[in-house]
């Protein structure tokens, strides 16, 4: 038995996990929704049409549920 704890995560981690999973959206892309929470009221990417996977449309919706989750709703508009 070790007397070394491990650290929390940071407090968005478990509501990326869970806004993840409540979307369907694959854990292996949560590393893509992480840029767009370091500055949630900033620039986001849009959809570009092309199929991308995944798409940008796709991690904003993570990424606000996420916000939501945490209870910091993203206050600046959305990119039409």
């Amino acid at each position: 038995m070790s007397d070394v704890t491990t650290p929390a995560p940071p407090p968005f981690e478990a509501a990326l996990v869970r806004a993840s999973e409540e979307l369907g959206f694959p854990s292996y892309y949560q590393s893509c929704v992480r840029p767009l929470l370091r500055n949630p009221e900033g620039r986001w990417p849009r959809c570009c049409g092309g199929g991308c996977e995944p798409c940008a449309q796709t991690l904003i919706q993570v990424a606000l549920r996420t916000l939501e989750l945490m209870g910091t709703p993203r206050q600046a508009p959305l990119p039409d």
